[in-house]
């Protein structure tokens, strides 16, 4: 009886280390983005990506209906890539985060300062795909507002 208890514990225990290390995986592909926008870093910011990534943004205003707006990766890198380091700093909150096989989801709340300076808010959803092991982001789509950002 003892032997089976103390299989079913180390079972558990494998189990939540492995569902929290998956977890710390794709919040690490997240971050790199982040990084790579805090240190002007094209190179990196294209690496946190896959090569068919889709980058989209809903555009809305009292003065015209909601829209989506869509960017390249390359020319979201070269933006990133021409601005003084430390100019762009996203902040996130990690909301939400599924995974299912090579699958995840990330609903995160943020605050985007530019110069040190609140310049909007929102929410990004990112897919990411485990291609090779390696976590990249396969789809980015984020809301923004000027207020309230709390």
């Amino acid at each position: 009886m003892k032997y089976w208890m103390t299989f079913s514990c180390c079972l558990l225990l494998a189990a939540a280390t492995s569902a929290q290390s998956a977890e710390d995986s794709v919040k690490a592909a997240v971050n790199q983005l982040f990084t790579a926008m805090r240190s002007s870093d094209p190179a990196l910011l294209r690496t946190a990506f896959t090569d068919s990534a889709i980058l989209q943004t809903i555009v809305s205003s009292k003065d015209r209906p909601v829209s989506v707006g869509s960017e390249r990766v390359n020319d979201f890198a070269e933006l990133v890539g021409k601005r003084p380091r430390g100019d762009l700093d996203e902040r996130i909150q990690f909301d939400v985060i599924r995974i299912d096989g090579p699958l995840a989801i990330v609903w995160a709340p943020y605050v985007f300062y530019l110069k040190g300076t609140k310049h909007h808010c929102g929410v990004d959803s990112f897919q990411l795909l485990r291609v090779n092991g390696v976590w990249k982001i396969q789809y980015l789509i984020d809301t923004r507002r000027a207020s309230p950002c709390d």
